[in-house]
């Protein structure tokens, strides 16, 4: 079903997630299940967005709904999603806000609409909001955050749900939190995955998963014994070392399952900042943390999704512009199952202050790779949903949790914590330069029992016929950093094409290009500005549509500065062209 204001759909989209919107799919299930070829019980499933809805329409309980599949989706729109983490303003929220302008602004097809098209798309297009003017008005934890949060009532949902997700996507947090926290029926599944369903997913292996989907639609739709309850709490690829690298066809490892989760078996190992190592036993700590701007840069996406130079590469080139605790590491062979956590004793200089929090494998030669990380805008961290400022001089003791992670360390190799005040693009950067000293603290790891082998076996992928399509033009992507040598600015450029596509079914091909540039000075934090650039066309004979968006972020000291534009055309003539100019304060960001 096309959302409201999307595709074929007729109204209009105002934002994500709308009170409108979780009504128009509870007024689907309801359809669905009046029909004659129903059997009255229905379930939802989705990616993303999809997995969003999933959960959110399970928590308003309609008759119908008797179980969900949710993949790569959130609990908590503020904490956990795209647009905010640790109360930091993501690059993210930028990205995402730019491509939706393009992709809402794209037609609907006349061979389904007939000719009513054009009116739709004109007033599509004239209705169309610029969404980043809404987030960017709600920088703390506030009601327009909660809806749509389903941690807000865990026990609002009653059916079953099937949580999956990946190590490599931004929301790898929330199978956890589903099996920690639900009250009914609930299993978890997490692969090396990026922000794809797991039968064709990537780094491999994939799985089965359109026969797992099956089994739990079988038992909850059918009332089938499928052995569904039976099956572990979590099912986790626990991720052997690899040498760093944005992109990873394998990512070798093994199956383990928990029974239960949180696991009994899985038990915490404490290390504490101890001089400029990490150690069992805790020593005198006196560490100034000023890192350059520009740190940040191999962080790769936020969700990973092109199959493409996406993921977390060297950290050697952030480690050395961030302040670095390492251990000699364990003698033996240790898997770190859950979200490692981190408390620090911190002394801030000014009334504003952020920290990104890294914790890296390091292997003999030297060569750094990301195990997991944090990120705390300081001013948050009594309260998301009422920050303070800092006080310059006095210190605060901060905690916070890392990304779950399934991950086994090689005896002997260093565990290395990598604490920095920048993190650019991931993160935007604080309202000036923001020097903090670190007094103390330590690390807790979620430590399991070291895994023989495989603990849980899944069926290989499976997959309905391919859609008929040609690719007219291959996909491509590229992803480049550039320095002025002679300003000293850092520029990170990010290209997809995602080529040429046509329905050999019926005739539709689709286009789409973005050009992303997060400029930097190592300097001042204060220069940072993104533009990003999409196209999206479409076209059928002698038809063709194209829609066109920029959207560009800057920051002072007391406000965030957004421009875009988004323009239109048919067969090459203008149709629409709008611009869009905002400024808005910042809010202890």
């Amino acid at each position: 079903t096309d959302m409201r204001g999307n595709g074929d759909s007729d109204g209009l989209m105002d934002d994500e997630y709308t009170a409108q919107e979780l009504q128009d799919a509870c007024d689907v299930l309801a359809w669905a299940a009046q029909q004659p070829w129903s059997t009255g019980s229905a379930g939802m499933m989705g990616i993303s967005w999809g997995g969003f809805n999933a959960l959110q329409v399970a928590a308003l309980q309609p008759p119908s709904l008797k179980a969900i599949i949710t993949l790569c989706s959130t609990v908590d729109r503020f904490a956990d999603d795209i647009h905010t983490k640790g109360g930091c303003q993501l690059g993210e929220n930028l990205g995402w806000a730019a491509n939706m302008l393009a992709y809402s602004s794209r037609p609907p097809d006349p061979a389904i609409v007939g000719d009513r098209w054009r009116e739709m798309w004109l007033e599509r297009l004239e209705a169309m909001p610029f969404l980043l003017s809404t987030w960017l008005r709600h920088q703390r934890r506030d009601e327009y955050w909660k809806h749509g949060s389903v941690c807000e009532d865990y026990s609002a949902i009653k059916v079953p749900v099937l949580s999956i997700g990946g190590w490599h996507d931004g929301y790898r947090n929330t199978i956890s939190h589903l099996v920690s926290n639900l009250d009914g029926p609930v299993k978890g599944i997490v692969g090396p995955w990026i922000h794809k369903y797991p039968h064709f997913a990537a780094p491999a292996p994939a799985i089965g998963f359109l026969q797992e989907a099956k089994r739990w639609w079988d038992r909850w739709l059918k009332e089938e014994d499928t052995g569904v309850e039976n099956d572990p709490a979590m099912r986790l690829w626990l991720m052997d070392p690899v040498k760093p690298a944005m992109w990873h066809d394998e990512r070798p490892g093994r199956w383990i399952a928990e029974a239960e989760w949180p696991s009994p078996a899985i038990e915490p190992a404490v290390l504490h900042l101890a001089g400029d190592r990490l150690a069992e036993n805790p020593a005198p700590v006196s560490r100034l943390v000023a890192s350059p701007a520009d740190c940040g840069a191999q962080t790769g996406e936020y969700f990973p999704f092109v199959f493409g130079a996406e993921l977390p590469g060297e950290q050697r080139v952030d480690d050395a512009k961030s302040v670095v605790f390492d251990h000699d590491g364990f003698d033996v062979v240790t898997d770190i199952v859950g979200a490692p956590s981190v408390r620090l004793r911190i002394v801030p200089q000014s009334e504003f202050g952020q920290i990104a929090v890294r914790l890296c494998d390091v292997d003999e030669t030297g060569s750094s790779a990301l195990i997991t990380m944090g990120v705390l805008n300081l001013a948050h961290w009594k309260s998301h949903e009422h920050p303070e400022p800092l006080v310059p001089g006095q210190p605060i003791e901060v905690e916070l949790a890392l990304d779950q992670i399934a991950y086994r360390l090689i005896a002997g190799r260093k565990l290395r914590l990598a604490i920095s005040n920048a993190y650019w693009p991931f993160i935007w950067p604080t309202p000036g330069k923001a020097p903090i000293t670190l007094e103390g603290g330590e690390v807790r790891l979620p430590v399991r029992p070291a895994a023989d082998g495989d603990e849980w076996q899944f069926e290989q992928p499976e997959a309905a016929r391919p859609w008929n399509i040609a690719m007219k033009r291959p996909a491509r992507s590229s992803r480049r950093q550039e320095t002025d040598m002679a300003t000293g600015e850092t520029t990170l450029i990010i290209e997809n094409d995602f080529g040429i596509t046509e329905d050999l079914d019926h005739g539709l091909w689709q286009e789409a290009v973005s050009v992303e540039r997060w400029t930097i000075h190592p300097d001042d934090p204060l220069c940072a500005s993104a533009r990003i650039d999409w196209t999206k066309k479409m076209g059928r004979g002698d038809w063709q549509v194209e829609a066109k968006s920029c959207c560009e972020m800057r920051a002072v000291a007391s406000d965030f500065q957004l421009k875009a534009s988004l323009s239109a055309s048919e067969n090459g003539d203008s149709v629409f062209d709008r611009q869009y100019d905002d400024s808005i304060a910042r809010d202890l960001v």
